[in-house]
């Protein structure tokens, strides 16, 4: 089927008002975009962050009389419509295009990232299997790419290992894949829990070896011997003391979803529990790894 789309350009301030109106003017969906490759990082509990500079996009049928539309959502919008085009966005297989995009990604010398259809590339590695689809971490992100590279790195036998902010579960299973014994993953997220435990199934992980928790779930005393954490600096400054606490002596944490300009306060702050604290950066983000101190 082919569609018709209208772009618009927007601010914070307008854009969510040309989203109600596309709607009511007969739009089959609505979406926001960044409009000048402007990066959201870490929105403020109870905000939706909006770029400064947005294309709100409204899908509608072929046959729609666009000048009629127009009419009627400049009306609902109430003064001037911003600067805007008109598209044909031709009948595609928009699935099979997104499933295209996706491939293997190489973290470290064992281990492979794997979308779900694709074959792997080297059978014999570490291939993890994970589908994009369920969003919450697919690894392509530089952090998570840390986090992966970083546990390919460690001898990671017989091993309980929490991962904090777990997302798709992909730091978890992967320390499963590499010879953990076990994962406790957490989550504020229900659906990041649900992501996970469907992809531990997917890579044949065993219920039992992987726990999925809420934070007001984890039990007192939790105990593990690694931590992995790829949330945000704010969460991670917050959590420091807790994360610290299910770490007996010596045992590793890494940490990242850091933006370089964080990292020398986060440092500061996980310096009281850990020592042997260094960096590792990826385009304009850090990877924290480091021991928990003797006491």
């Amino acid at each position: 089927m082919t569609w018709l789309q209208l772009r618009l350009d927007a601010d914070p301030a307008t854009a969510s008002i040309l989203e109600d109106a596309l709607l009511d003017v007969g739009a089959a969906a609505v979406t926001m975009e960044d409009n000048a490759d402007q990066p959201v990082y870490e929105p403020g509990v109870g905000e939706t962050p909006v770029w400064q500079h947005t294309r709100v996009t409204g899908l509608f049928t072929a046959d729609t009389d666009m000048t009629a539309t127009l009419a009627e959502l400049q009306s609902h919008y109430g003064q001037a419509l911003p600067a805007l085009r008109i598209e044909i966005l031709e009948d595609r297989d928009w699935i099979r295009e997104w499933m295209d995009s996706y491939h293997p990604i190489q973290c470290g010398e064992r281990l492979w990232i794997c979308p779900s259809w694709r074959e792997p590339v080297d059978p014999k590695a570490v291939n993890l299997l994970l589908d994009p689809g369920l969003a919450f971490g697919t690894g392509t992100h530089p952090t998570t790419w840390l986090c992966m590279q970083w546990l390919d790195q460690q001898d990671l036998s017989g091993l309980t290992v929490i991962d904090y902010g777990c997302g798709s579960g992909i730091l978890g299973i992967a320390a499963l894949l590499l010879g953990a014994k076990k994962v406790i993953a957490v989550d504020n997220d229900p659906q990041a829990l649900l992501a996970t435990r469907d992809n531990a199934r997917r890579n044949n992980i065993d219920d039992a070896r992987i726990e999925c928790l809420l934070p007001e779930h984890i039990p007192d005393g939790l105990h593990g011997d690694m931590v992995v954490a790829n949330i945000l600096a704010g969460p991670l400054t917050s959590l420091a003391p807790s994360l610290a606490a299910t770490l007996s002596e010596g045992a590793a944490i890494c940490l990242s979803g850091i933006l370089q300009s964080q990292a020398e306060e986060l440092m500061g702050c996980y310096q009281e529990w850990f020592n042997a604290l260094n960096l590792t950066t990826k385009d304009e983000w850090v990877r924290i790894c480091g021991t928990k101190n003797h006491s």
